[in-house]
């Protein structure tokens, strides 16, 4: 019984110690974003900051207009994106887990060879703006990522753990395969397409790549893209003293509260969004991911 205790007791030490070590990052960020720049170069870096200063925010938030645009774009890419590629993912999945398939196998290999090789970026690049004429367009940010391999991989091993069984009873009762999908395998695979729907929000989140190839048009930047861009700014104006205006001097850049204010402004949505998951999370993680 002593035994028993110690090891609890051990093991809740580990997991308290792995929490502090995740919170800690995640707190030291929010404290340099509201420290004074003065105080992080004299001082460094502080979870509680001496003196508070949202010169950061301030330096980041300076056209407020341009970061709401940003916002509304990332969530509206975010939620279409999200539902479209779930609902491709799934489908692609379900086929790929049904044993009675033809063409299961050739399938498979076609989605497995996508997740070792690719055309390239050049041709890539070719395909996406004069072949398919996606660029400065709401949808070039959302179809190269609408179907990833790894997810419906992912996905179908959770749907082979549904039993076959269920889906011959629905036909034999003239069920067609759209109602079984929608209303019988859809609703049995909530945890799995839980787990692939975050990842996907995250993919879609704290995508910039896409936008840097492809986007021109302001009102189509998203926010990674737009804070990519003040960051580059900041360093620009920080290595370069002749584009520093006259009455500007570097110090006065707020360098690193201004990184961590990003950081936070590009975050912190997502902090909200995962408790939703959370606890669909590991259960398709771990589920879907056994065979046998």
């Amino acid at each position: 019984m002593v035994k028993a205790n110690y090891a609890r007791i051990l093991i809740h030490a580990c997991f308290i110690i792995f929490c502090l070590l995740c919170i800690i990052p995640l707190a030291a960020i929010i404290g340099i974003s509201l420290s004074n720049e003065t105080d992080i170069n004299t001082l460094g870096y502080h979870i509680i900051p001496p003196n508070i200063d949202f010169s950061g925010y301030i330096y980041v938030l300076n056209q407020p207009k341009q970061i709401l645009n940003a916002y509304k774009v990332s969530i509206a890419v975010c939620l279409v994106g999200t539902a479209l590629s779930l609902m491709l993912t799934a489908g692609l999945a379900y086929t790929l887990s049904r044993r009675d398939f033809q063409l299961r196998k050739p399938v498979n290999f076609f989605v497995f060879f996508t997740l070792l090789f690719n055309g390239g970026l050049v041709p890539w690049y070719i395909l996406i703006t004069n072949y398919l004429h996606l660029k400065n367009t709401f949808w070039v940010m959302i179809l190269p990522y609408a179907v990833l391999p790894w997810f419906v991989f992912l996905l179908r091993t959770f749907m082979s753990k549904i039993p076959h069984e269920i889906v011959e009873s629905c036909s034999i009762d003239g069920a067609s395969e759209f109602r079984i999908f929608f209303q019988m395998i859809l609703p049995l695979s909530k945890p799995g397409l839980a787990t692939i729907g975050l990842l996907t929000v995250l993919q879609f989140w704290n995508d910039w790549w896409l936008s840097l190839l492809f986007i021109e048009k302001e009102h189509l930047v998203p926010l990674q893209f737009m804070l990519y861009r003040i960051m580059s700014t900041i360093e620009f104006l920080t290595n370069s003293s002749n584009a520093m205006p006259a009455n500007m001097q570097t110090g006065v850049l707020p360098q690193e509260s201004a990184r961590m204010a990003m950081a936070v402004l590009a975050a912190g949505p997502m902090l909200f969004v995962f408790p939703f998951f959370q606890q669909y999370f590991v259960k398709g993680l771990t589920v879907g991911s056994i065979k046998g």
